[in-house]
């Protein structure tokens, strides 16, 4: 179960990589230095000490690294006095979710503790936060995860518990090594960071809340997350597990007949299917659910939406199937019904289209039901088909 997420400060919750490039810069260049930004890129998530010291070496400054720090936090403060913070957007909203939501939220930061005292102060989030961890507590800063094993012992919580939320290569590094599920936060002004081995990327706060991250980690740790509760249905991300039932479901040719791209082996099936799970959920959001009975807890189908390209268009596209035993019992309208509410309030999709061939009466009867409206005859994978619609 998640219990805590683990910020990064500069580049997460303040966007100040700019401006710590800029003191770190001005004092390099006071000193004859000949550097441009992409010099400052290199440290972003690591400490400023580490900074100093290696910029000694590379330019043959003759002051000690103490008196080059001093220096740099003397022009960061003028910098910060001219300036002041910059709040990442949606920021304070999304740690007052997590706090009010019962989640040990954290700084882990390569700052000084002063400076980090100092920000969430000034911002007015300090109530927000368990424990402000800076790399100076640590032997090792990051990309080494000791600031994160500290945050973790602080924290009262093991790596699987928790979550951290890093805007750098070095501070990906470091959640991973700590074995902590990790969100990679794309800052543009982060220089190019290399996120790759982040869980999941977020581009922005504005409209995150604590759901987004408790639906991230349990990917990470292999549950599937429940989409929906309904009178006789669960909604959930499939597992492999599913797949064997899911191909026993597709053997019978009724349900067969209108379903393109199905493996004729069950092993490659599991591969594809593998292959979606591990990367189209995690990516979109979204994609197509297991449906399960409440009754005999088994998987009696699947419906979900998808991406697809129809005809010259991308679209959203509803997508659904149920073993033969459940047709003609409602449970098409009841999942069909929950995918469209999950999709306009939890997604904000505002256009859901289905493609169903001419001859798949049943089908067309359920889209109507669903109160889609028909648009057009459509060509897809090779069938004569009708384009149904509906405005969430």
């Amino acid at each position: 179960m998640l219990k805590a997420i683990i910020f990064d400060m500069d580049g997460v919750i303040i966007d100040s990589e700019p401006q710590h490039g800029r003191a770190a810069l001005n004092v390099f260049r006071r000193h004859g230095a000949t550097v441009d930004d992409s010099y400052h890129e290199q440290f972003i998530g690591s400490s400023t000490e580490n900074m100093a010291e290696i910029a000694k070496k590379d330019f043959g400054f003759s002051m000690s690294t103490e008196e080059l720090l001093e220096e740099m936090e003397s022009e960061k403060k003028k910098l910060l006095k001219e300036e002041g913070y910059i709040i990442s957007e949606g920021i304070t909203e999304l740690l007052k979710d997590l706090y009010q939501s019962g989640y040990h939220v954290a700084i882990a930061s390569s700052s000084t503790p002063s400076e980090i005292e100092k920000t969430v102060k000034a911002l007015g989030i300090k109530k927000y936060f368990k424990k402000l961890i800076s790399s100076s507590q640590v032997k090792n800063p990051k990309p080494a995860p000791d600031t994160f094993l500290l945050a973790l012992k602080e924290l009262g919580v093991n790596a699987k518990e928790a979550m951290v939320v890093e805007d750098s290569c070095f501070g990906v590094e470091a959640a991973k090594a700590a074995g902590i599920t990790c969100v990679g936060y794309v800052n543009p002004h982060s220089g190019k960071q290399d996120l790759g081995k982040a869980d999941v990327l977020l581009e922005s706060f504005t409209g995150i809340d604590n759901r987004f991250f408790k639906n991230v980690h349990s990917r990470s740790i292999g549950i599937p997350v429940e989409i929906a509760d309904t009178k006789r249905l669960i909604i959930s991300e499939m597992s492999v597990k599913d797949v064997p039932k899911m191909y026993e479901i597709y053997q019978d040719p009724d349900v067969k007949k209108y379903i393109p791209d199905i493996d004729d082996y069950l092993e490659t099936e599991i591969e594809k299917q593998a292959a979606y799970i591990r990367n189209v959920y995690s990516f979109y959001g979204y994609g197509v659910w297991g449906v399960y009975s409440k009754t005999s807890k088994k998987l009696i189908g699947k419906c979900g939406i998808e991406n697809q390209m129809i005809d010259g268009k991308e679209e959203i596209t509803l997508t659904y199937l149920l073993d033969k035993e459940h047709w003609g019992y409602g449970y098409a309208l009841e999942c069909c019904r929950a995918v469209f509410e999950y999709a306009k309030s939890e997604l904000d999709i505002k256009r859901i289209v289905a493609v169903i061939d001419k001859q798949n009466t049943r089908s067309l009867q359920t889209a109507k039901n669903l109160n889609m409206t028909y648009e057009k005859d459509v060509d897809y994978k090779g069938r004569a088909c009708e384009l149904y619609a509906i405005a969430l």
